[in-house]
């Protein structure tokens, strides 16, 4: 994966929040494709996958979550629960869903609050008007709540085995 985080090392771009593991990861509330709202915190004592991707229905975010949803079991037996997270509404992400039958939660973060907490969106202003853009970017959570593995600006390419590699490398 690409720009993972390891001691000392710098990401190939700057944000204001850069999470790194044995940090703790930031709680949040937010309302899924099944109008229920879920904060980080209801999955405590899980590890958590925590994934954001920039658009559902585009090709390389469908590309992605068919990818955790063909690898749902092998992260299961890992101990993961997988959380993933864009600035659509919540109708786009149902239908999303649906079309791809995804087979873990889909959270919506509009006002793009929680991808400013995890460091995975940029700004631009585009006449007069400010864009959110989000960085594509995979959290593995532990059961404490500490971050294990922080991977910033993921590449969709093999990103799913990457990341079971590095998953199952994680000292518990």
């Amino acid at each position: 994966m690409t720009n993972n985080t390891i001691a000392g090392e710098k990401p190939s771009f700057e944000h204001p929040v850069h999470l790194k593991a044995g940090e703790s990861a930031p709680n949040f509330e937010l309302e899924s494709d099944e109008y229920k709202h879920y904060a980080l915190a209801d999955f405590k004592h899980q590890n958590v996958v925590l994934f954001f991707y920039p658009q559902a229905m585009s090709s390389l975010c469908t590309i992605e979550a068919k990818g955790f949803r063909d690898n749902m079991e092998k992260l299961n037996n890992l101990g993961y629960t997988v959380i993933g997270v864009s600035g659509d509404g919540v109708d786009k992400l149902q239908e999303f869903r649906e079309k791809y039958n995804l087979n873990f939660t889909l959270l919506s973060d509009p006002t793009y609050e929680v991808h400013k907490l995890y460091g995975t969106v940029t700004e631009t202003h585009e006449d007069g008007k400010k864009q959110f853009h989000t960085v594509r970017s995979t959290f593995a959570i532990g059961k404490d709540g500490k971050i294990e593995l922080a991977e910033y600006d993921v590449k969709v390419d093999n990103h799913i085995n990457e990341l079971i590699r590095d998953i199952e490398k994680v000292e518990r």
